[in-house]
């Protein structure tokens, strides 16, 4: 697919490269679909619309990646504990 064909035309569309953990991946993907977002990339994009436009938000993303960090080093808060934390498990 060529990069017209993958932002529509729209030249002020720019794709960029993202590199997580797989476990955070696990984490975005769980999250997208129990939120009823079409795509990993809707979500991602919502997202980060909503980190930037709402700075309040951004300690969520910000405790979730060092949740990430700490997952990665042995010591971790599951996914459903940081959800609790922000009032994000409820539907």
């Amino acid at each position: 697919m060529s990069e017209a064909e993958a932002n529509n035309g729209d030249p002020e569309i720019e794709r960029i490269n993202l590199r997580i953990s797989q476990s955070f991946r696990e984490v975005i993907d769980e999250t997208w679909r129990e939120r009823g977002f079409n795509s990993q990339s809707e979500f991602i994009r919502y997202a980060l619309r909503e980190s930037v436009n709402h700075l309040e938000g951004a300690g969520f993303w910000k405790d979730l990646a060092i949740s990430e960090a700490q997952f990665d080093d042995g010591e971790s808060r599951s996914s459903e504990e940081i959800k609790a934390a922000y009032g994000t498990d409820k539907q």
